[in-house]
């Protein structure tokens, strides 16, 4: 499974492309009539094509006064789910009562209603003598436990078809982002306009990507955290971020591949710079906890290619296709580009490249004031202590040698410092050693794993009375841009280099790999810089 028919190229969209016909549906799950009414206004204000007015969370209820109220005031189309315990939501009354209301929901002028699949059968003909032309029942099924298998999801849906839906709606939840795609292939065979959603982290690409796939409808909340299901985005996100509305058959998927992926800024950057050349692709988070099965699983030639954080930079060498020699050399990728000639996966590695680059210019900036004569790497002959012995750290310690420096790996893991050091020449000592490890001054040291990385801003790989001997400290780690390694080796007097300087240089990097043209190095820097 890919991700929909395959493209012909990666391609500039036309201007005047017009926008898909999936809707963009705001939740409105207020306790109060009145708090509705503020909501509903805020989502016409906010762009969306539709609200769903979520009658299981008011407090007090008076249904033909406020279903009345809530329609006429409805700067947008409505629907009106009225969602029982039993399917997820918070209604725990008479079952007649609450078909009852969303009946008179449609007499009173609604557009739509979601009725579950275990009463949709008696509802529907309760009103088809008096159902209006132009208004729509969705038949709805939840299942908060999984997502079940191609083929019991193709019953699913003709069950629901069966039953009189105008609208068929399922709802799964992902336990692995690979589930989503058995959700995609229904989506696109579906000869029925149809609503298909993952819920949970991991069914996230559901919600963005289904205009790509004809999806009805998606939904995107008015604030982050209030959501009618787990996983929801805000429609701010969908519509600005992910450039929803411009989601069609032939745009090309990329995406950051990793666990976890949602602090990344990526898909805020790509996406901008996408849309400021035109260029037809959407850059989205994959959460993945199987690097192996989730690129086996969507292998269309329509993925362009993916970011890979520390975590799987090793696991996506091992499955490329080809790899170009500095990844090789090192045994890593951090990006990868499918081939649009023949599908293939090819890996690089640029963390090499760009950490050192970053760390030569600032070591050239802080020694220019004593020093201007120096020819060749200012990394030449100096002690390079690299911390993390994974990905990064392989491509950190490869990097140092080739410029001339002595390397030392330092790692949790001894036997993994070891690995490394034995492979690239250099000595290995264990992280706890690297407290009182100073055999000379002016050592330079670069961190290469996660610690520090919001959320877990107070925590550092080293202490502060350990960093005396240092005279640079680089730091991987580029959210937040100021990690706690960098203000103790800053108050102790060393020279730092921040992750995002390495990070912008990747950026560069990626996006030439995944659009085949120059980067706009001064527009991506200023693009961060408002981060």
């Amino acid at each position: 499974m890919g991700f929909g028919p395959a493209s012909s190229g990666l391609g500039i969209r036309v201007e005047g492309t017009t926008r898909n016909s999936t809707l963009v549906c705001v939740p409105i799950m207020a306790e109060s009539i009145d708090k509705m009414i503020i909501d509903v206004m805020k989502a016409g204000e906010s762009g969306a094509d539709i609200v769903e007015i979520r009658l299981d969370a008011l407090k007090i209820f008076n249904p033909h006064e406020d279903l009345k109220t809530l329609i006429k005031e409805s700067p947008v189309p409505t629907l009106f789910t009225y969602r029982p315990k039993w399917e997820g939501g918070q209604y725990d009354g008479d079952e007649s009562q609450r078909r009852d209301v969303l009946r008179l929901a449609m007499k009173l002028g609604a557009d739509y209603i979601d009725v579950e699949l275990q009463v949709a059968q008696e509802f529907i003909d309760s009103i088809r003598q008096e159902k209006p032309n132009n208004f729509k029942v969705i038949v709805s099924s939840h299942n908060y436990k999984k997502t079940p298998s191609l083929e019991d999801l193709g019953s699913l849906v003709a069950e629901i078809q069966a039953s009189g839906a105008d609208i068929v709606k399922i709802a799964t939840t992902a336990l692995d982002i690979t589930d989503v795609a058995r959700v995609f292939q229904v989506l696109v065979y579906s000869q029925v306009p149809i609503i298909g959603l993952v819920m949970k982290d991991r069914g996230f690409i559901s919600r963005v990507l289904c205009p790509k796939f004809g999806g009805y409808l998606t939904f995107g909340t008015l604030e982050e955290g209030i959501v009618s299901a787990p996983g929801q985005p805000t429609i701010k996100d969908l519509l600005n971020l992910y450039n929803f509305r411009q989601i069609g058959p032939d745009t090309k998927v990329f995406g950051i591949v990793g666990n976890p992926v949602g602090d990344s800024k990526l898909p805020a950057l790509f996406n901008e710079l996408f849309k400021l050349i035109g260029f037809n692709a959407i850059y989205v988070p994959f959460l993945v906890d199987d690097p192996s099965k989730f690129l086996d699983t969507y292998s269309s030639i329509d993925t362009g290619g993916f970011s890979v954080t520390t975590s799987y930079k090793e696991a996506l060498f091992e499955y490329c296709d080809e790899v170009d020699p500095v990844a090789k050399a090192i045994g890593a990728v951090n990006y990868v580009v499918r081939r649009q000639t023949d599908g293939k996966l090819c890996g690089y590695n640029t963390d090499c490249f760009c950490a050192i680059s970053a760390i030569e210019d600032g070591l050239l900036g802080s020694c220019l004031r004593n020093d201007s004569s120096k020819i060749g790497s200012r990394l030449a002959g100096k002690l390079f202590v690299v911390i993390g012995a994974g990905g990064a750290g392989k491509a950190l310690a490869y990097g140092a040698k080739e410029k001339g420096a002595r390397v030392v790996i330092a790692n949790r893991t001894f036997d993994r410092a070891r690995e490394l050091a034995d492979r690239i020449g250099g000595q290995a000592v264990s992280l706890a050693d690297l407290e009182n490890f100073h055999p000379e001054d002016g050592m330079i040291l670069a961190n290469t794993t996660p610690i520090g990385m919001q959320p877990k801003v107070d925590e550092t790989p080293i202490s502060k009375h350990a960093l005396k001997n240092y005279s640079l400290v680089f730091d991987a780690v580029y959210t937040p841009k100021m990690t706690r390694l960098l203000r103790d080796a800053e108050e102790s007097g060393a020279a730092i280099v921040p992750g995002l300087e390495m990070f912008i240089r990747q950026i560069y990097e990626h996006y030439e790999g995944f659009t085949g043209l120059p980067a706009p190095k001064e527009r991506i820097r200023k693009i961060l810089a408002g981060n």
